[in-house]
């Protein structure tokens, strides 16, 4: 027997998608601004050798992403210096970590494990919409969900 499936209207669809592909634009960077900002807070500076390390990536591939973050204003790099973040940059940071914080919440008020909830809220963070982020939020400022 054949289910009979329905396609969504195209417009919305794109829609969707479209702020699926803002969302990876934006993902790297937000990532990156906020280890920077992480690294600065703890270590007082934040250094390309460290990013690496803690990415998992190469040097050179560090290297190719904050040359992209300084041409979009969110950080300023100087050869054999530490990385400082822009206002802009800082701005950047303090709203995923707030993001993050939002969706990790969520999370283990629904129940989710600690280890899973971090894991997931790391990628989840960059795609929930504004909207869903504010229920988010509103279901963990009442404590719903399982103790």
């Amino acid at each position: 027997m054949t289910q009979s499936r329905r396609l969504r209207d195209a417009g919305r669809q794109a829609a969707s998608f479209d702020r699926i592909r803002q969302a990876h634009q934006t993902e790297m960077a937000e990532d990156y601004v906020e280890l920077i900002s992480d690294l600065i807070a703890v270590n007082g500076e934040a250094r390309a050798v460290d990013l690496a390390e803690r990415f998992g990536v190469s040097h050179a591939t560090v290297n190719k992403t904050l040359a992209r973050l300084q041409r979009d204003g969110l950080v300023v790099t100087r050869p054999y210096r530490s990385i400082f973040l822009t206002e802009d940059g800082e701005s950047m940071a303090v709203e995923s970590r707030r993001r993050h914080r939002i969706v990790l919440e969520f999370l283990r008020v629904i129940g989710v494990s600690a280890g899973t909830a971090e894991s997931d809220a790391e990628g989840m963070e960059h795609h929930v919409s504004d909207e869903t982020l504010a229920v988010f939020e509103e279901i963990t400022s009442k404590g719903l969900g399982k103790s």
